[in-house]
């Protein structure tokens, strides 16, 4: 099959079935993790990042494949999870800002976006690594490159770009020693690949499977969902809205009515298309679920009666919610004053909370290991702090990119103290000055995390061999600023030797937080023992509740 222009219905196909495609391939995606812990969550990021994307382009009504390159762009960096999310998200800002220009995609001009995307990626990271998905998207776009100098086929150039990326891929364990030592591959340039594979499924459909086009009625409602009522959240006044009625009907077209239509996507679509705007019609072979805002409800519901019998019909007057929403957004700002310094901290679990605040955090932004918020969860907790500006701190190393890029568009001055550990995050707070200038407070409190060694202990994922340590599933093991250190079936043996290899001889003061899966007499234990070789040691005990870690250690 050729392909020589990709058209905006071709476009929404590649983003859609992309999307699917690395959402049901994340959980490999997660298994690739170089680290034995529970903090594999590449694939995750990476789908939902995309998927927010996927989102925006579904709600945008163009046919123009520049005008949907737009709104990806925008879904992508408001969604962007974690470190992967967010380079994923520059990679697809860059390739859309090569075609924002265009009505359709020619082979050229698809090989120049891939190309572009790479630029705008590396221009992103402050210090490429080669061996990472950096090294699989630029190897594809240059496979890509060289197709489009001999062809003007778009399929050709998408396949270029899929084997370039796969060759990569397979030679990352050679650029990167720590691939290799674990025996995998980059998870963030695996998961590029399954988009890059959805991209040619979305435009020829060869080499998918039906379920691949074929979303399942929980999916279909998230698209329904996603399409929801921009023109009630208070973004437009009550009289610009055109189409007062959100409609939404679900169709079983298996259940046979009288003088039944036969039921055709495209001309199904087309007809809604003539009764208002912001309409998302999803479809398999039995259901077709449709959202669409209209002055005609009755209408919306007589025609999708002809093809099955209906359900779960539903009407909102859109121009009642938006004056509700405004008035309660109104009210909201003459309650709330703004305050001078917001502070927001990362973090999950309640012990975590109130020890962030009682360490005068503003605001609680809940995340963390596997669990990382996007860019807009961080804008919106940005704007529920309602500050003159912020100081955030990630307490996590794969949050750092979204922090900053959350920073970056702002509307008020957003400082990030780039904190890789709840305990760094702590001490950090121990530095704030209110009455310092944001530049100030940021520089004290960077400084201040080398002050802190920071212990983590968790399980053990999988059997491996990492710097010389030999691990087995479901071991407990130890690591110390990020470095895995010690490994032992038995907890407290592995808190113990963990908790010995932090201490330096100016050593003053131990915090252990105990988590969801710990004990605080277990954690007792543990200081008394470490406490009859240290006496100069003190001991600190507090209840975190945070998953994911049974003790997390600090020493000062």
């Amino acid at each position: 099959m050729k392909v020589n222009e990709i058209n905006g219905d071709k476009f929404k196909d590649m983003i859609r079935v992309a999307s699917h495609r690395i959402k049901k391939n994340s959980e490999f995606v997660n298994s690739l993790n170089v680290f034995p812990v529970p903090d594999g969550d590449t694939g995750t990021n990476m789908s939902l990042t995309f998927a927010s994307g996927a989102k925006a382009v579904n709600e945008n009504p163009s046919d123009a494949v520049g005008v949907l390159g737009k709104s990806l762009a925008k879904g992508l960096l408001m969604g962007a999870r974690g470190n992967s999310g967010v380079i994923t998200s520059q990679i697809f800002r860059g390739f859309t800002k090569k075609i924002e220009s265009q009505t359709t995609l020619s082979a050229r001009v698809l090989a120049d976006a891939f190309m572009a995307g790479v630029e705008t990626a590396y221009k992103a990271v402050m210090k490429p690594v080669e061996g990472t998905i950096l090294t699989v998207a630029r190897e594809g776009a240059k496979a890509g490159n060289t197709a489009a100098n001999s062809s003007d086929d778009c399929v050709a150039v998408l396949r270029a770009v899929i084997t370039g990326s796969k060759k990569a891929l397979a030679k990352t364990p050679d650029l990167l020693p720590v691939l290799k030592e674990v025996g995998v591959v980059d998870s963030g340039g695996q998961g590029l690949v399954f988009i890059y594979e959805g991209f040619l499924e979305g435009l020829i459909g060869e080499l998918a499977s039906k379920d691949i086009y074929t979303p399942d009625e929980e999916e279909m409602d998230e698209m329904i969902n996603a399409v929801h009522h921009r023109a009630v959240q208070g973004e437009i006044s009550t009289a610009d809205i055109k189409f007062g009625y959100c409609t939404e009907m679900t169709i079983d077209l298996t259940k046979k009515q009288a003088d039944q239509q036969s039921f055709d996507y495209d001309a199904f679509r087309s007809y809604l298309d003539g009764l208002g705007n912001s309409l998302l019609v999803v479809a398999d072979e039995e259901i077709v679920k449709v959202h669409v805002h209209t002055e005609h409800p009755a209408d919306v519901f007589a025609y999708g009666h002809q093809f099955g019998a209906m359900h779960k019909i539903k009407i909102d007057n859109m121009r009642v919610q938006n004056e509700n929403v405004v008035s309660q957004a109104q009210a909201a700002n003459k309650k709330q004053e703004q305050i001078d310094y917001g502070i927001i901290a990362i973090a999950s679990g309640d012990g975590l909370s109130q020890l962030f605040k009682s360490l005068g955090v503003t605001y609680i932004l809940s995340g963390g290991q596997t669990m990382n918020p996007s860019t807009q969860d961080i804008l919106d907790a940005i704007a529920k702090v309602n500050a003159k500006r912020v100081i955030l701190l990630p307490n996590n190393k794969n949050i750092f990119l979204s922090a900053n890029q959350a920073a970056d568009v702002s509307d008020i001055p957003v400082a990030v103290v780039p904190s890789k550990t709840i305990s760094q995050g702590m001490t950090a707070m121990l530095s704030f000055d209110p009455s310092a200038d944001l530049a100030s407070n940021q520089a004290e409190m960077t400084d201040a995390l080398a002050t802190v060694i920071s212990g983590q202990i968790t399980t053990a994922t999988r059997d491996t061999e990492l710097n010389d340590i030999q691990i087995k599933k479901d071991d407990f093991i130890g690591l110390v600023d990020g470095e895995i250190k010690v490994s032992n079936p038995n907890r407290l043996k592995t808190a113990n030797d963990t908790l010995e290899a932090m201490i330096q001889p100016d050593s003053e003061i131990v915090t252990v937080i105990v988590g969801a899966g710990g004990s605080t007499q277990e954690a007792k234990t543990l200081t008394q023992q470490v406490g009859a070789k240290h006496s100069e040691l003190e001991f600190e005990i507090h209840e975190g509740d945070q998953p994911v870690y049974p003790y997390l250690i600090s020493v000062e």
